[in-house]
This record gives C-alpha cells, structure tokens and sequence, in this order.
C-alpha cells in the first residue's frame, strides 16, 4: 500500500490521479489531498477518500473546510507554509505535484529534502530550478519519476538500458488547435479557440502552453534534467495524431517508442506502481482504428516561444526561471483578453531581455528573479 499526497487534487492531474487511486485501492491509500481555491471540490473529495490531512492554500475557506470535516478524522491545515510543510509527513511516501506554475517549487523542494518520491506534474519545478533540483535529488536520496506523458514515455524507453548512450531525444508535440496556421492568423485568435485542444483534456494554463509551444519548450528544459541529455539532443516533432508519447534513439540508431491512446491517467498510474504495473481501465490503442501517424517539423519561426525556451536553457542561471515567470503572466493576460495570441512571445521576449541575469542563483534568487520578473511586467 502505498501513501499518497496529491498536491493540487482538484486540477486535471489530480481529479485524474484520484481515479486511478480509487480503481487501485488495495494499492494505494489518499495521505494529502490540498487546493489552492476550489473548496467544494476539495471537501467532496475529502469525504470521500478521508485522507489524513488537507489544506485549502487561500485561507478565507479554512472555516468553510474545517466544519465540513468536522466530523471526520482528517486534518485540516490552510496557507501556503502549510502546503510546504504537510509533504513532509512520515506517513507519506509519494507526493504527486499537480499544481501548475511557480508555485509548486518549494512544497516539491521540502519533499524532496524529506526523501519522498516525487511524481512530477509540475513541470515549472524543473524549468525554474533544474540545477537545484538535481543536486537535491541525489543529496536527499530523493527520487523524480514523471507524470508528463512526454517525460514518462522517455522515462519508459530507457528503463532497462542501464549506461546505453542516449543520442537523441525525440520530444513529441500534438501542435495543438493551430497546427498549420501562420502568424496573421494567430494575431486575432480568442483564448475561447486556443484551449480547443484536439486531443488533451488539460487545465487553461497548459492549454494554452501547448497551443503556444511554451509546453514543448518547458518539456525540452525538464528532459534536459531529467535525463542528462544536452539542448541540441533533443528534437521537438509534430505528431497531431498523440499516439506515439516520445521517442529515445541511441547510439546504434536504434530508436524506442512509448505508445498510448492520450490519456493522463496512464502515466500517473505507472508513477504510481514504477517498477510494476497495473491493470488499467484505460483501453489500449487499436491499432485497426489508427491508420495514420504523421510527423512534421514545428513552425519555429510562427511559434516563437519554443525557440525562447532554447534560448533560455543555452544561457542558463536564472533565465529559464524569468521565461516561466513571464509565460506564467502572459498566460493569464491572454485569457483576460488584455493582450493578443503573439503578443504573449513579445511579452516573453522582452523580460528576457529586461530582468537581470544572475549566472548562479540560488533559491533566494529563485524566488526574487520570479517576483521581479512579475513587477517588471507589471511597471511596463
């Protein structure tokens, strides 16, 4: 039985991981449920899989949350310190980082200083932090295993390959609702149209990461970490298909693939069970169905920010971590209507630009390079 803390159980990986929990009882048991705002959502679920502790991050619904469960043996806690401290629990052994954004950094810091496993959705953790998170890793004997479906079919393609050298990673990308189109179009598109995904049920925020190629480039940054493979060895590819995950060619030319139908469940469940697996509830590809699997080259120069977040890797430091800041609002004023589809690059682009530069940061540096990057945005 292993013992879960879902860190952001009310978003898309968590609602998803919570199906899988509850499809695998007799293997795994709900520790730590939490929730930055969606306190029915939260309370429903408490009840429910009566986990051991839950925290609501905005504090005006502690109230509301400790007398729903009054009668329950769970813990309620409020405020992000408590989300930093509850996934250090002995009684956990896995924390599932669901959250997105800046915002799931130190809670996956704290946990990994406790020696927890962490099944990483969060993918920002990494792109912020890399370098720090890798020495932590190994200083707390700590141990990343991926949820992104991208990172998780990798992770699977090398299982088993011991010190093989990895050529080249072939990073997978849908192309998301504007496959094919040029920057003219994308100029007038509404954040209505940009979160049709074709093939993903996601949240807003990664939604329109993957519409944008942000995603791409924020996995490119993680696989760079996760896997000790340089930049230049990794190629993003278009399959619109989302049926081959991610592919691993190695030194002979031999190339591995991960197949699935596109389903989050999947990954999240082999987080879960790694080594092992499960049954799933999830159907297998039919092949009979899937006639056609096409690849392309992603329009780099349409899609301005997957060359962005190349960039932001090469030059290292603190710039992967003013990307992120700056995506992270660009985001949100795209889906406030308060700027255009590509002015979301421009925005990018110039915090780049603008923040300063610290070669070697810390995570002080961390958190101050993301709270100036926001107020210059702010002051512009």
């Amino acid at each position: 039985m292993k013992r879960i803390a879902i860190i952001g159980s009310t978003g898309s990986i968590g609602t998803q991981a919570l199906d899988v929990i509850e499809k695998h009882s007799a293997l795994f048991e709900v520790e730590v449920l939490s929730a930055n705002n969606n306190i029915t959502l939260l309370i429903e679920q408490a009840l429910k899989f009566k986990p051991n502790a839950v925290v609501i991050v905005n504090k005006e619904y502690y109230a509301q949350l400790k007398e729903a469960l009054k009668n329950t043996f769970t813990k309620v806690y409020a405020g992000r310190e408590a989300l930093e401290q509850v996934v250090t629990i002995g009684t956990v052994d896995i924390v599932l980082t669901a959250t997105v954004g800046f915002s799931g950094l130190v809670p996956t810091i704290n946990a990994i200083k406790a020696g927890k496993t962490i099944a990483l959705a969060n993918k920002e953790t990494l792109v912020v932090a890399g370098a720090l998170i890798h020495e932590l890793v190994a200083a707390h004997k700590s141990a990343i295993i991926p949820v992104d479906s991208e990172h998780s079919a990798i992770f699977q393609c090398i299982v088993g390959e011991g010190n093989n050298q990895i050529d080249k990673i072939i990073l997978t990308a849908s192309g998301g609702p504007f496959l094919g189109k040029d920057e003219h179009y994308l100029r007038t598109v509404t954040p209505k149209e940009a979160l049709k995904h074709p093939n993903w049920d996601m949240g807003a925020k990664v939604t329109i990461d993957s519409a944008s190629l942000m995603n791409k480039g924020f996995e490119m940054i993680e696989a760079n970490w996760l896997f000790g493979v340089e930049p230049s060895r990794i190629e993003p590819l278009v399959h619109p298909q989302s049926i081959i995950h991610s592919m691993v060619q190695f030194a002979d030319g031999s190339i591995k693939a991960q197949l699935g139908v596109p389903d989050m469940r999947l990954p999240i469940q082999y987080a879960f069970t790694y080594p092992d697996r499960a049954t799933s509830t999830v159907k297998a590809v039919d092949f009979s169905l899937t006639d056609t699997l096409t690849f392309q080259q992603p329009d780099r120069k349409t899609f301005r920010n997957l060359d962005l977040a190349f960039e932001a890797i090469r030059r290292g430091g603190n710039m992967p971590c003013i990307l992120n800041a700056a995506n992270e609002i660009a985001v949100d004023a795209f889906l406030q209507g308060s700027i255009s589809f590509t002015g979301m690059s421009d925005l990018i682009e110039k915090s780049m630009q603008h923040v300063e530069f610290i070669a070697k940061p810390s995570l002080a540096d961390y958190l101050e390079t993301d709270k100036r990057t926001r107020e210059y945005i702010s002051a512009m």
